[in-house]
């Protein structure tokens, strides 16, 4: 069993967490407006960062940015209220969504990087391997565990010591 001392604090976790939401759904607000940064066109960022060729339109990357603060925030307010507020309950569900979700993404990355290609188009090209295993993998893992850590039970003031 991992000491609670190597484990980062419940608010440096939800912190780790919604930064990297926030961030990614900032970036979709960009994409709603036809930005296509960092790729040159629409088709390259889509391969890139999906591995399919999808629309990067408002009705399709709005509806994502809005998912991705929700669960920013859901993580947030579940660390800085706990369990026992009177929303605890869909805090906690909140936080274990955005631990499965990210999870699931993490596990499909990995099956991406063992050389499945299930989902992807062919033209996904090296691009998307490279980012995948580098950075979208790992980094969905981490925040998998980080929301985990948030909505790890809190010990009461007799158990902790």
């Amino acid at each position: 069993m991992i000491s609670d001392r190597l484990l980062p604090s419940r608010r440096a976790a939800a912190l780790a967490v919604a930064g990297v939401l926030t961030a990614d759904g900032l970036l979709h607000v960009l994409w709603s407006t036809g930005t296509t940064w960092p790729a040159g066109d629409a088709a390259s960022l889509s391969y890139a960062v999906l591995g399919v060729d999808a629309p990067f339109t408002p009705p399709v990357v709005l509806p994502l940015a809005a998912v991705l603060f929700g669960g920013a925030a859901l993580v947030t307010a579940r660390a800085r209220l706990g369990r026992t507020h009177r929303l605890g309950r869909l805090l906690q569900a909140g936080t274990l969504a955005v631990a499965c979700g990210t999870a699931l993404r993490g596990a499909a990355g990995l099956g991406w990087a063992a050389g499945l290609r299930t989902g992807l188009d062919a033209g996904a090209g090296s691009t998307f391997h490279l980012l995948n295993w580098s950075l979208y993998t790992p980094l969905c893992l981490l925040l998998a565990a980080a929301a985990l850590r948030v909505a790890a039970r809190e010990d009461s003031p007799a158990r902790a010591r």
